[in-house]
């Protein structure tokens, strides 16, 4: 008699907090692929990046916001998510991370600042397979119905296909219906950055204080780019790696400086 197949574990997260609109439709997209587990933050930690919580406890509380769906709510940021539902919750690997769907788009330079992206990283530092999904669009009323659409197709393929252990995909989809939608690109992440300004104010005791504002500029003219593909209805997926290491860079400085052993 063949032996039953095991059902795939799904840790699920994401920065926008437990409540957010988008970690409900990536719920609701995944839930019958596999046993789904919740830890997320219990408020929004958007822009956190790769940041953990020292100097203070973490507290981790089971929630039920989602039916019949194992969660909890986990008063440090998405880095911290993943590395207690790993110890603490699961007590084991996950078959894969997903995180998301973040309400705004992760493209070119903001998979470096965002929470988002840092859980899913996260999940592959410790060897999980894993996604981070992003809507451009920062409402709360956002329709997630193209985006559910193409999650469910991303992470079939993901459960189908054996993953390097360190992979990390991230997932951009642009404002748009599914109609409107023409497909998914694998793309590279553009070179794209914000040129930011601090309006400077005074408060109501006299004292400055700046509030970070900034206008988002493409530099790249490439239509292999995630920018490029949102801006044209596609949805990119960018495969991404914590490893930060130069290399070109590395191999011209061994040939050029001469102080290296």
């Amino acid at each position: 008699m063949a032996e039953a197949k095991k059902e795939p574990v799904i840790l699920i997260t994401n920065d926008d907090g437990v409540t957010a609109p988008g970690i409900q439709n990536l719920i609701e997209a995944v839930k019958d692929l596999g046993k789904v587990v919740v830890v997320a933050p219990d408020k929004p930690q958007s822009g956190m990046g790769h940041a953990i919580t020292i100097g203070m406890p973490l507290r981790l509380h089971k929630v039920n916001y989602f039916g019949d769906i194992e969660a909890y709510q986990c008063t440090g940021t998405p880095v911290d998510c993943v590395k207690l539902a790993v110890d603490k919750v699961l007590h084991s690997k996950p078959d894969i991370c997903l995180s998301g769907i973040n309400h705004g788009a992760n493209h070119s330079i903001n998979v470096i600042y965002s929470g988002t992206m840092s859980a899913a990283v996260e999940a592959a530092i410790e060897s999980i397979p894993s996604a981070g999904f992003s809507l451009l669009d920062y409402s709360l009323e956002a329709d997630f119905t193209a985006a559910r659409h193409y999650i469910r197709k991303i992470v079939e393929e993901m459960l189908a296909h054996p993953l390097d252990k360190h992979t990390v995909l991230n997932v951009n989809f642009p404002k748009a219906s599914t109609d409107e939608i023409k497909g998914v690109k694998l793309c590279r992440q553009a070179y794209a950055k914000y040129e930011e300004d601090f309006l400077e104010r005074t408060d109501p005791h006299g004292r400055k204080y700046y509030w970070l504002t900034g206008e988002f500029v493409n530099f790249d003219e490439g239509t292999d780019t995630d920018v490029w593909a949102l801006a044209n209805n596609y949805v990119s997926v960018v495969p991404v790696q914590f490893d930060l290491t130069h290399y070109k860079q590395k191999e011209q400085l061994e040939s050029s400086w001469n102080i290296f052993s």
